[in-house]
């Protein structure tokens, strides 16, 4: 008989000669004969004898032929997995060319059963296949079980795969959910019983099982997860092994610790009522934390990795994402993505230090050209929370909105040497009486709009949408993808609005960008083995206001450092040519800082997960600012000034009036361009 190879074993399987002749014939002559009491006999009776001889006739040669497939099957090698080449890493590259990270498959040595102690092979056996040891490798009580509980919920909330059927899987087919390939599976599952001891098939199941981010085998697994042996684990450990199978990236304790350890208590309550612990241990070890030990990795933009592996794996499979080899080039700078780590980690210790345990945030930084993203932070602890606050948590944006009600203003001639008054307000907006204010509680009378804009009066950018229209500036809005539908408020103006960070910062970087909004982007291509490209970024480039308009406000917006410079003196040592925009919610809840340097474009926030406030009085200067002023001074600062419309000349002008200065008076100062 002699060992197959897994394709040529299923090759066999659906080509076997001897039971595909009894298969065939059967259905023949049961086809045949029906038609034959169709045609020759009247009566509805008797046809439908006809129709039952035929089902009977299938069900009789599929049975038959099921029958001689099991006598002759050629015999399944256990050995082809232990033996399987684990292939290639795929490789994640910076801009530059630089490896960052690596997807790859994290694979020891198999272990022998004798080796796993019984309370490891209890927690699988209780909650993967509690017949295991009695059944002949399907579970026909489990089918019926499944198949009552599905129906009546309606949809699949309950599997019947056995342990042999989940390694047939393994061993010989893909993932991919069908009637046929799980007859076939069936089918080899029964082969698999009857020549192979039970103790060789759960030896091969533990030792390639797959448990997320690259693990396979339950050997791999426990080394990766608590740094021991399997010999070692304990109760509750074994547990926390068997409950990652259902999902593993949903359950794996890397990277989602708290559905880990729920799913681990469940797994241990399967083991209670099975009769493999008392209700004293499962009391006890379901009180446990989950206690990981990991191996410690320099883990260089991991919600960036996290982001790219769904990505990759929806594409291209975990199999060939994890063995097959690829390249991918993405758009992060190893160097800016290190140092804004460096950063984002001691500012938030100084931070949480301050206001709680409990404050995160996120910082997304651009290629001003391309739109590629430089360097990414999704979050304070990767390994704490996988949810990425960069690309994915929606965040009023308080004032860093204004920017673009004045990019209207601008296109509609009105100009930053205008003169608006800064007086209280009271405002009917859609049937509701509105009395806005400025965040001091201040009111300064007339000033010109670009002092407005660095000084962030709510009331004259409140006074500018309703004087260019609310409905332009949501055009606006979706014109750079902040968002697909804004109400159309006045209350726009004072950011209540919900936006992620990489959309504020595409939104920001059309700005420096000569009007034209570039969609933010992490990968540039993908490559298989061989070199050949299988992906390629499209770029999405749209004109969205002119070059004069943007190069207007890219200089009203440095004001905004040059208002701070003067009252925080630190803030100039340093500094690359700089611009930007600070925004604070209803009670401090979030703190923004939108804006860039001539190279790149960056936005950070920081706040807590509840969305609760972070405290009285809690504004950017304090919080945020810092974190964004060094990072950009360490990293940015390539180019000397930003592109100006060349057109366009720059003057100095009284901030109040609206009148030239001389280039000697500065106290009452701003440079505009005209």
């Amino acid at each position: 008989m002699g060992f197959l190879h897994a394709k040529s074993f299923v090759a066999e399987l659906c080509g076997f000669w001897g039971g595909a002749r009894v298969l065939f014939a059967g259905i023949f002559w049961g086809f045949a004969y029906a038609e034959y009491i169709k045609i020759h006999l009247c009566g509805t009776n008797m046809r439908i004898i006809g129709y039952v001889v035929l089902v009977f006739s299938l069900l009789g040669a599929t049975a038959l032929g099921a029958l001689f497939f099991l006598v002759h099957a050629p015999w399944v090698s256990l050995t082809l997995l232990e033996h399987q080449d684990v292939g290639r890493a795929s490789i994640l590259l910076d801009h530059e060319g630089n490896e960052w990270a690596r997807f790859q498959v994290d694979r020891r040595k198999p272990i022998s059963l004798h080796e796993v102690p019984q309370h490891v092979i209890h927690a699988f056996i209780a909650t993967e296949d509690r017949s295991f040891f009695s059944h002949a490798g399907i579970s026909v009580r489990g089918i019926m079980r499944s198949l009552v509980v599905n129906t009546l919920l309606g949809r699949k909330a309950q599997g019947a795969s056995t342990i042999t059927q989940q390694l047939v899987r393994l061993l010989f087919f893909d993932q991919k959910k069908t009637i046929i390939r799980k007859i076939k599976e069936q089918f080899v599952a029964l082969a698999l019983e009857k020549q192979c001891s039970k103790e060789m098939i759960l030896e091969t199941y533990l030792n390639n099982v797959y448990f997320g981010c690259g693990v396979y085998g339950i050997e791999a697994a426990s080394e990766r997860f608590w740094g021991k042996r399997v010999s070692a684990l304990t109760i509750d450990q074994a547990a926390t092994l068997a409950g990652i199978l259902r999902c593993p990236a949903h359950y794996s304790p890397l990277m989602h610790p708290d559905h880990a350890q729920a799913r681990r208590n469940v797994v241990l309550k399967c083991m209670e009522q099975a009769g493999f612990i008392t209700t004293q241990q499962f009391k006890h070890f379901s009180s446990l934390p989950l206690s990981l030990a990991p191996k410690e990795d320099v883990d260089i933009a991991p919600h960036v990795k996290e982001h790219l592996r769904i990505w990759l794996e929806d594409m291209v499979g975990r199999n060939e994402l994890y063995t097959g080899g690829l390249i991918i080039k993405t758009t992060l700078s190893k160097r800016a993505q290190i140092k804004a780590q460096e950063l984002f980690k001691r500012h938030l210790d100084r931070i949480r230090g301050k206001l709680g345990s409990d404050v995160d945030g996120a910082l997304v930084s651009l290629d001003v050209t391309t739109g590629g993203v430089r360097a990414l932070i999704g979050g304070y602890n990767f390994k704490a929370s996988q949810f990425n606050r960069a690309w994915y948590a929606q965040r009023q944006v308080g004032s860093t909105i204004k920017p673009l009600i004045y990019s209207v203003a601008l296109e509609q001639g009105i100009d930053f040497t205008d003169i608006a008054v800064d007086e209280p307000l009271e405002i009917e907006d859609h049937g509701r009486l509105w009395a806005p204010h400025n965040f001091d509680d201040k009111f300064e009378g007339s000033m010109t709009l670009g002092h407005a804009l660095a000084v962030s009066k709510n009331t004259i950018a409140i006074k500018t949408l309703m004087r260019v229209g609310v409905n332009p500036v949501v055009a606006r809005a979706q014109q750079l993808h902040l968002a697909e539908h804004l109400d159309p408020y006045l209350s726009l103006a004072l950011g209540c609005v919900e936006v992620p960070a990489v959309k504020m910062a595409g939104a920001f970087n059309a700005f420096s960008n000569k009007g034209v909004y570039v969609e933010p982007h992490l990968v540039e291509w993908v490559k298989d083995r061989w070199g050949k490209k299988i992906w390629k970024y499209k770029p999405v480039a749209e004109p969205v206001m002119s070059w004069r308009v943007s190069s207007k406000l890219v200089q009203g917006l440095t004001n905004s450092f040059e208002y701070l410079k003067r009252k925080n003196p630190w803030l100039v040592n340093n500094m690359p040519p700089m611009f930007g925009k600070s925004g604070t919610t209803n009670e401090c809840r979030t703190c923004w800082f939108s804006g860039g340097t001539p190279d790149l474009t960056t936005v950070a926030y920081v706040g807590r997960d509840n969305n609760e406030s972070l405290g009285k009085e809690i504004y950017p200067l304090s919080t945020v600012l810092p974190l964004w002023i060094e990072f950009n001074a360490a990293v940015g600062g390539k180019q000397p000034q930003f592109d100006v419309e060349p057109t366009l000349q720059r003057v100095h002008v009284d901030a109040i009036t609206g009148k030239s200065l001389s280039d000697g008076i500065t106290d009452q100062g701003i440079w505009l361009l005209v």
